[in-house]
């Protein structure tokens, strides 16, 4: 994908942390989606929309915008103000409630979300497995440790998130979490967007962009990166 085609779509009002485009983007290339106009994609923790809406032009397929902390009406209004209002379907519940078919999707997509309803051990079993259809791909981008200071999550990164610091896990940990008779294929990775992702996000003017510049070069930068996961079904 050419991450300039969505330029006009990234901004201090989209963004909610790091570039998701940028991350979403490394993704896709590591491993495409290839789906139909008929295949159905879960973007879970879709923030104001913006990954749904590449997801939706990038694979052709119907994307499920779902985000616990953004209406789905406003999400709704955004999609249709970027012309894409009957391809992508918002959604606002809850990553453990979730209220789909069974085998719905033929993927999941989630960016800078998955870490903070995803971290127990079994939620991916009991909690997304089951709307997965067979052959399914899940691609998810998260910020997380380094593999080098696996497990010194609170001891390294509480000046900065506080009691949300026990979220972030290296890429092993999150493999080690990934689980079930359906799959296939687990692989984790540090992501190479960490740098520019960031820089983009710094940027521009939000208070909690504000807010990361003051821990990005103690904390941030030399601790942390952003962990890739690709999940290939049976």
């Amino acid at each position: 994908m050419n991450i300039d085609n969505y330029k006009a779509y990234i901004s201090a009002e989209t963004m909610m942390g790091p570039n998701s485009v940028r991350i979403l983007a490394e993704l896709l290339e590591r491993h495409p989606l290839r789906l139909a106009p008929d295949d159905a994609v879960l973007d879970l923790g879709c923030g104001t929309g913006l990954t749904s809406l590449i997801i939706a032009r990038e694979t052709g397929a119907k994307v499920f915008a779902n985000d616990l902390w953004m209406s789905a009406e406003e999400n709704g209004r955004r999609f249709a103000g970027w012309c894409v209002g009957e391809q992508i379907t918002p959604v606002c519940e809850d990553a453990n409630d979730l209220h789909f078919e069974k085998k719905q999707f033929c993927a999941l997509v989630s960016i800078d979300s998955y870490h903070y309803f995803a971290g127990n051990e079994g939620f991916f079993q009991e909690k997304i497995l089951p709307f997965l259809k067979d052959g399914g791909e899940v691609l998810i981008g998260i910020p997380g440790l380094k593999d080098a200071y696996a497990d010194r999550a609170e001891e390294l990164l509480s000046d900065w998130l506080g009691d949300d610091a026990y979220m972030f896990k290296s890429p092993k940990g999150w493999k080690e979490l990934i689980g079930g008779d359906r799959i296939e294929v687990v692989e984790t990775w540090e992501m190479d967007c960490f740098s520019q992702a960031w820089e983009e996000w710094l940027a521009t003017d939000n208070e909690y962009a504000r807010g990361d510049r003051k821990y990005y070069e103690t904390l941030i930068k030399p601790y942390t990166c952003f962990v890739g996961v690709y999940i290939k079904l049976k």
